[in-house]
């Protein structure tokens, strides 16, 4: 029953940011989570009701902004990040989750970005978490870098001293688990440089995570499934023309092939 395969949160979105929310959470729905839920923006709750129906969702008491959450303890997972912004109260609901949540967590986008402005609570993320930066975002947290391999390095670094797992996007994501092993993915294209397929990728996780994958197998096979879609979506619709949603439309095609493999 759906309660078997876990209970994902997204907490996402503010003024002007409610589609990067939308595709969170659509890409959740699509990962074989039981359920899902989003914590968005009063203003912003219709439009997930509308267009993603299957979700379940709480309105924070701010309109256009997330300034404060109840209650997390009954999730599997959450993932923090997709069309967040980084005001003050918006850091305070950060800092209390990565705090108070024992589940597993991925963070990514402005979650990341409210990082990079208070340090020190890099400490308070647990052994797991999963974070996902491109360049800008990780130099942001870990200092400015001159090459990928430089970068390289240092997520190797700080992976292991914080017990995380470091998603760092890009044509071939790499995905640097604490033990010191690299993986680099294989699959995605020039047509997945667009805006909002980072968000897809942050729900794909977060759902993988509350159906009981590990952290390490989420992050592998999220990112890998991630970049599939994208490569079916390219394949039937060109890569220029293609967008964020269709990668979601063609997850379904992508765990199909994968499941044939076998």
């Amino acid at each position: 029953h759906k309660g078997t395969y876990g209970h994902a949160l997204l907490v996402c979105g503010s003024e002007g940011m409610f589609g990067a929310a939308l595709l969170a959470v659509s890409a959740c729905l699509r990962s074989g989570a039981g359920l899902v839920s989003a914590h968005v923006p009063s203003a912003a709750v219709d439009l997930i009701h509308g267009a993603a129906p299957e979700a379940l969702v709480s309105n924070d008491e701010n309109a256009l902004f997330i300034s404060s959450i109840k209650e997390v303890g009954k999730y599997t997972s959450i993932g923090l990040g997709p069309g967040l912004d980084t005001r003050n109260e918006t850091a305070s609901v950060i800092k209390f989750i990565i705090q108070q949540f024992s589940g597993k967590m991925v963070l990514d986008a402005d979650a990341l970005n409210i990082l990079s402005e208070n340090k020190t609570w890099l400490g308070f993320l647990r052994s797991g978490t999963i974070i996902t930066p491109h360049p800008k975002e990780f130099d942001r947290l870990f200092g400015a870098h001159s090459s990928d391999f430089s970068r390289l390095e240092t997520a190797k670094t700080e992976s292991a001293r914080h017990g995380i797992i470091i998603v760092l996007k890009g044509a071939h994501t790499a995905i640097v688990l604490p033990s010191g092993h690299i993986y680099f993915n294989s699959t995605g294209n020039p047509g997945m440089a667009k805006g909002g397929c980072g968000d897809v990728l942050t729900g794909l996780l977060t759902g993988l995570l509350a159906r009981g994958y590990s952290p390490q197998e989420a992050a592998i096979l999220g990112v890998y499934l991630h970049g599939l879609a994208g490569d079916l979506a390219a394949e039937e619709l060109g890569a220029e023309a293609m967008k964020a949603g269709d990668v979601i439309e063609f997850l379904a095609r992508a765990f199909k092939k994968i499941e044939s493999s076998f």
